[in-house]
C-alpha cells in the first residue's frame, strides 16, 4: 500500500473541542496509528493548526506530535500543500472563515451551526458547489455508543410501529457569581453567536431524523432561566439569548415528540443527555453509553398509583427499573469525532458517500430556526425538505 498526505488545516485549533475531540481524539490516532487505509491506499493526515494564542498552538502541537502551526489564516488558506479546510473556530466568525476556504479552492469540513441563518448555509452551499469542491458537516452524536444500539433496536424493528419519544438534555451551568461558570460568557451572548437552540438543537435534528424519520413540523418555547452571569473576566453581564427550551416535533410518520433541553437543571437521569423511545412492540432508552429496552413481554401491568406502604418502591413493592434490559455491546467503542473524519477522509479520497454534507448542516440550523420562530410567535412551523 502507498501512503498518501492530506493536508488539513485546522481552524480553531485552540479551542477545546477540536484540540480535544478533533485533534486528540481523532486525527492524532489515526496519524499515530500509521494512516488510514482508503482503498489500495494509505491516507496520512498532514495537519497545519490554525489559531490565535501562539503559546497555546505550541502547547497543543507539540502534545499531539504535529510540527505545522500558524497564526496566520490567510497564509495557511494560500498553502497549496492542504487541500482541507477545517472550521471549528468561534461561531460568529465562522461564515468569514468557510468563504475565505471556499475561495482558496479548499474543500470544507466544518463544526456546527454551519451557517447562522438557512438562507446564509444554502448561499455557502451553492458557493461551495460552483467551485467544485466537497463539503461536510459534524453530526458525531450519531456516533455515540448509546445511540448506535438505540439504533440497532430501530433497525431491527424491535419497536413495532414507533408512538412517541422524548430527547432530554442538560445540566446545571452555574453563573459564576459563587462558583465559576464552566461555559464560555459567549455562549450567553446573542453577539458571539450563542443560544441553547443555535447550541444544541442542530444535534438534535440529525439524531432525530436519521433514527426516527423526517421532522413534519414544531412548536416551542424558550426562556432565560439565569439572566445574569459572570464573565471570564469577573464582570457582570445580562444574558440575552435562551437558556432553556422545551419543543414539541410532529414527525412525518404522525408520531410525536419532545425535546427538552436547559443549561439551569440539575440531572436526575441515567446519563446527561437520554433518549427515549416508544413503540407498541417495546421501548428503549438511550444515554451517552448505555441503552436499556423493555420489550412488550416484559412490560409490566400498572393499574394505578399505589399509595399503600410500598408505595415509596414503585409497583407492588418493585422497582421499575427492574423490568428493562441493558442493550449489550456488539461493536468496539470508537470516538464519534474520528468516525466523522474517517468518513470525511474517505469522501474526500475516493469519493465514498457522506451523509453529514453542508446539506444536512443547513437542515440541522433549520430546525433551529424553525423553533425560535415558533417560540417568538406562539406558533407551529413546518420544517419543509429544501
Amino acid at each position: 500500500m502507498a501512503t498518501k498526505d492530506l493536508g488539513i488545516i485546522l481552524h480553531g485549533a485552540t479551542g477545546r473541542i477540536c484540540s480535544t475531540q478533533h485533534l486528540q481524539n481523532a486525527l492524532a490516532p489515526i496519524r499515530a496509528e500509521g494512516g488510514l487505509p482508503v482503498g489500495d491506499d494509505i491516507v496520512m493526515p498532514r495537519l497545519l493548526l490554525v489559531g490565535r494564542n501562539e503559546e497555546r498552538l505550541v502547547e497543543i502541537a507539540r502534545a499531539n506530535n504535529v510540527t505545522d502551526w500558524t497564526t496566520d489564516l490567510d497564509a495557511a488558506l494560500a498553502d497549496p500543500a492542504y487541500s482541507v479546510f477545517f472550521e471549528a473556530a468561534a461561531t460568529h466568525q465562522r461564515l468569514a472563515a468557510l468563504g475565505k476556504a471556499i475561495t482558496a479552492g479548499k474543500h470544507i469540513y466544518t463544526e456546527k451551526p454551519v451557517a447562522p441563518t438557512v438562507a446564509e448555509g444554502l448561499s455557502l452551499l451553492a458557493d461551495v458547489e460552483a467551485a467544485g469542491l466537497k463539503h461536510g458537516a459534524v453530526e458525531d452524536k450519531l456516533y455515540l455508543p448509546g445511540f448506535l444500539k438505540l439504533n440497532q433496536l430501530i433497525e431491527v424493528g424491535f419497536f413495532g410501529r414507533i408512538v412517541g419519544f422524548r430527547l432530554e438534555f442538560g445540566w446545571w451551568v452555574f453563573d459564576g457569581k459563587d462558583t465559576p461558570s464552566q461555559r464560555p460568557s459567549w455562549n450567553y451572548k446573542k453577539s458571539g453567536g450563542g443560544g441553547l437552540l443555535s447550541d444544541m438543537h442542530p444535534h438534535w435534528r440529525y439524531v432525530i431524523e436519521n433514527m426516527l424519520g423526517p421532522i413534519r413540523q414544531v412548536a416551542a418555547t424558550a426562556w432565560t432561566a439565569q439572566p445574569e452571569r459572570i464573565d471570564e473576566n469577573g464582570d457582570a453581564y445580562q444574558v440575552d439569548v435562551e437558556d432553556s427550551t422545551t419543543t414539541l416535533i410532529e414527525l412525518a410518520n404522525d408520531a410525536f415528540g419532545t425535546i427538552q433541553s436547559s443549561w439551569a437543571t440539575r440531572v436526575r437521569n441515567d446519563d446527561l443527555v437520554t433518549f427515549h423511545v416508544d413503540g407498541t412492540a417495546g421501548s428503549a432508552v438511550a444515554g451517552l453509553r448505555r441503552c436499556w429496552a423493555q420489550s412488550a413481554a416484559n412490560t409490566p401491568i400498572v393499574r394505578g398509583f399505589d399509595l399503600g406502604a410500598e408505595a415509596n418502591t414503585g409497583k407492588d413493592g418493585a422497582d421499575y427499573l427492574d423490568d428493562w434490559r441493558e442493550v449489550p455491546e456488539t461493536v468496539a467503542y470508537k470516538n464519534p469525532y474520528r468516525v466523522g473524519w474517517e468518513g470525511f477522509i474517505r469522501h474526500i479520497v475516493a469519493d465514498a458517500p457522506f451523509v453529514s454534507d453542508l446539506r444536512a448542516g443547513i437542515r440541522d440550523v433549520q430546525l433551529a430556526e424553525a423553533c425560535s420562530q415558533a417560540a417568538a410567535e406562539r406558533v407551529w412551523v413546518p420544517l419543509p425538505q429544501h
